[in-house]
């Protein structure tokens, strides 16, 4: 196991990696912007360095100014959370440049799944059912044109490098595709530094189901359920379920083994997630793969009383995984909401300011995962997520009670 690990990230995530960390007696170093130096990730860290001004381009993104801060301190290992420089193969490459262990898989891997068409291509070598749509980036209007008549309105025009429901827009003409695709492209070049867009056949009243998976160095992968995450708003999470309420058993089945096929195809190690599009006809696509861990990944270590963090630092340090399929069993019902920085009365734009008081929900069944305390200001520069609630029930009744009393 390391003895020094670096946390690249800030907010909730940082302190659930910091925690984990701190069971396995593992150091930690937190890094930090200068609108973080009171965060409470940096109070729970061993060591923190200040990696630059508030803009995240500056800091959190800094890739020169995180990987200094590892060799300083002497880090052996950087846990890249989720979003910033999670999916950056550049990174996890440079990383191992230096020695220094990318908590996740390599950089080929990032690279070959992170991009969304070449993970389409990739999965439908392996065999998966992936949805109709663009097989390389779009090269210019007239090309979308072509493709989305080919595909049949509606489409859904998506950034290559997309994540968080940014870059994404549902055409449902070629007036629509014309007014909104170069609108797009700069969204994808502004969130992630690549104006690359790619079509997909749309699916109305879909459901977004997806399977959390975990494979080491010796070529072992398992997966730890499914989970729904349909609830969403601007394409963007707000709750999720583990696991897929009301899915038939054999569909149940299928999604979780073409998961864990899709996994061992690429060679995956660490902590990823397949995604999956189900439709009213009960059939599955793949959409795409997410290359860490995820912010709804307690729902799934809420159903099999699993720790993924602590799974996550055990493979990277080269450790087998310490369980088979049959080995996790999963139990019960879990949710998860999702509390934001936003303002209800303006349209939930984000929202920035001092909490006055923080006094967290507990009780039976109930987890929170926050960076939140009494006197916290809220900062105006980064995701507005504040915390997450967790309820866990013997059913998705008793768990859905419980998260009405938390609340």
């Amino acid at each position: 196991m390391f003895s020094k690990v670096l946390v690249a990230n800030r907010g909730e995530v940082a302190v659930r990696v910091i925690r984990a960390c701190r069971e396995l007696g593992v150091r930690t170093v937190a890094v930090y912007s200068e609108a973080d130096r009171e965060s409470l990730h940096v109070r729970l860290a061993d060591e923190a360095v200040c990696v630059g001004p508030p803009p995240s381009a500056r800091s959190y993104n800094n890739i020169p100014n995180i990987v200094s801060a590892a060799l300083i301190t002497g880090a052996e290992a950087i846990h890249p959370g989720w979003g910033f420089l999670a999916e950056n193969h550049f990174f996890a490459e440079i990383c191992a440049g230096y020695g220094v262990t990318f908590i996740g898989p390599n950089a080929e891997t990032i690279e070959q799944l992170g991009g969304k068409t070449q993970a389409r291509q990739t999965m439908r070598q392996a065999g998966l059912p992936v949805l109709p749509g663009s097989t390389e980036p779009v090269r210019s209007l007239d090309d979308a044109r072509d493709q989305a008549a080919a595909l049949g309105y509606p489409v859904m025009l998506k950034a290559v490098a997309g994540g968080g429901g940014k870059g994404i827009r549902l055409l449902r003409s070629e007036l629509d595709l014309a007014r909104e695709y170069t609108v797009a492209q700069a969204e994808a070049e502004s969130a992630f530094s690549n104006a690359a867009v790619y079509l997909e056949k749309c699916i109305e009243r879909a459901r977004h189901v997806e399977v959390q998976i975990m494979g080491d160095r010796l070529g072992n992968v398992v997966h730890i359920g499914e989970r729904d995450c349909s609830l969403q708003r601007r394409q963007q999470k707000l709750l999720e379920e583990a696991p897929g309420p009301g899915l038939p058993p054999n569909l149940q089945a299928a999604i979780r083994e073409a998961a864990v096929a899709g996994a061992r195809a690429t060679g995956y190690v660490n902590a990823g997630t397949w995604e999956f599009l189900v439709d009213d006809q009960g059939a599955f696509h793949f959409m795409e793969v997410n290359t860490r861990l995820q912010v709804e990944h307690p729902v799934s270590e809420a159903i099999s009383q699993l720790d993924l963090v602590k799974t996550q630092l055990r493979v990277a340090a080269g450790e087998p995984l310490p369980w088979r399929q049959p080995d996790i069993p999963l139990r019960g019902h879990a949710i998860e909401c999702r509390i934001g920085a936003e303002d209800a009365f303006r349209g939930f734009v984000p929202d920035a300011g001092l909490v006055h008081t923080y006094l967290p929900p507990g009780g039976p069944g109930v987890r929170v995962d926050s960076h939140l305390y009494s006197g916290y200001q809220v900062s105006p520069y980064y995701d507005p997520l504040l915390a997450k609630i967790i309820a866990w029930g013997d059913t998705r009744e008793e768990a859905r009670d419980r998260m009405k009393r938390a609340l």
